[in-house]
Parts: structure tokens; C-alpha cells; sequence
């Protein structure tokens, strides 16, 4: 299909499709611990079958414009990815979310991924609001909302049982006008730096 470099460190944003369920069921092996920490993200990939599964369920979505993944490759090797979990044209509104096995932290993967993923939502399928929830432990994940110029809205209080615990829920989001003029300023300082 088709492969977007993210910078020249070897990162590329890929659609993620059912033909990759080896590869995507050996990322989750190596990471599964870290990446199922605060969401329950392949944990029900646990063999090549249940992994094409997972990946098939989001073509389905694809498919029906509710939903897709993409990959997050780095030098060739699979390390995590992107996804719209929720994609509502009608009303505008999307959910964007991410995933990690270690060996991927730390580089910017899912901010510069994302960037591309919403810039497409927000330029090419006209989506008003972006949206991205995450664990209150999860100060990773809220810090790439941070990164991304999302606004944090509140808190959904033990709205999300995970691993025998009712989590409490970060709502993040940004809408098209802010993207727009964010992004904008971004280019401008850019101008500047050159």
C-alpha cells in the first residue's frame, strides 16, 4: 500500500491490514505487559489466528468508515501504532488512540503520527473534533494529548474497569480550528528557524 516517513530516523506510519498478523502478533509478545498496562489494546491476540482477528475486526470497521488502524514501524520492525477507535463522519467527531511496545517510547512516534492521521481527519474528511481518552495513571498518554495542542476537558470518573479496577478517564480533545491555527504556528516558527 503505502508507507509515510515520520522524519529521517527509519519511522514510517503504515496502514496496519490482517496480512501483518505475524508481525503484529510478535510486537505484542514482545510488549504485551506494557502495552495492555492501562488498556486492554490485542489482549485477546494471543496466537496468529486471534491476531488476524483483531486486525480483520478493524478492516470491517475501515471498511464501514467507523474505524482503522495503522502501524507504526520503526527501521523495519513493527513498535506500535495508531487508531481511530471511533470515525463518525456524520457528526464529525472522532477518537484517535496509540499503543507501544517499549522499544518504541521515547522517539515522538505517536506525535508525529498522529499529527498525520489528524491532519488527514480534520483537511481530507472534513471531522470537526478529535478526541483522545486515557487513564489518569497514564501520564505518557496524556502527555502526548498535551503535545498534540489537545485541551484537557475533564475527568469521567471510574468510567473504565480495566484489569479489576474502575479507572478514571482523561477526556482530551482539539478542534479543527485549533489544529489549523496550531499548525499554522508551528509552520511559521519553522519559517523563522530556517
Amino acid at each position: 500500500m503505502y508507507a509515510i516517513p515520520l522524519g529521517d530516523d527509519g519511522a514510517e506510519l503504515r496502514p496496519l491490514e490482517t496480512w501483518h498478523a505475524e508481525e503484529f502478533l510478535a510486537h505484542l509478545d514482545r510488549g504485551r505487559d506494557f502495552i495492555t498496562e492501562h488498556i486492554p489494546f490485542g489482549a485477546k491476540a494471543t496466537d496468529v489466528d486471534s491476531a488476524r482477528e483483531v486486525l480483520q475486526a478493524y478492516a470491517d470497521r475501515h471498511a464501514a468508515d467507523s474505524g482503522f488502524l495503522h502501524g507504526l514501524w520503526l527501521d523495519g520492525t513493527l513498535v506500535g501504532g495508531l487508531l481511530y477507535r471511533v470515525f463518525d463522519a456524520a457528526t464529525g467527531v472522532c477518537e484517535i488512540g496509540c499503543w507501544l511496545e517499549p522499544a518504541g517510547t521515547g522517539r515522538g512516534l505517536v506525535t508525529r503520527g498522529a499529527r498525520v492521521l489528524i491532519d488527514w481527519a480534520f483537511d481530507e474528511r472534513g471531522m470537526h473534533r478529535v478526541e483522545w481518552y486515557a487513564s489518569t495513571a497514564n501520564t505518557p498518554s496524556a502527555n502526548a494529548a498535551r503535545r498534540l495542542g489537545m485541551m484537557r476537558e475533564g475527568v469521567l470518573r471510574e468510567s473504565f474497569p480495566h484489569r479489576g479496577t474502575r479507572q478514571d478517564m482523561e477526556v482530551w480533545a482539539v478542534l479543527a480550528p485549533e489544529w489549523r491555527a496550531a499548525r499554522e504556528a508551528r509552520a511559521r516558527a519553522a519559517r523563522r528557524d530556517h
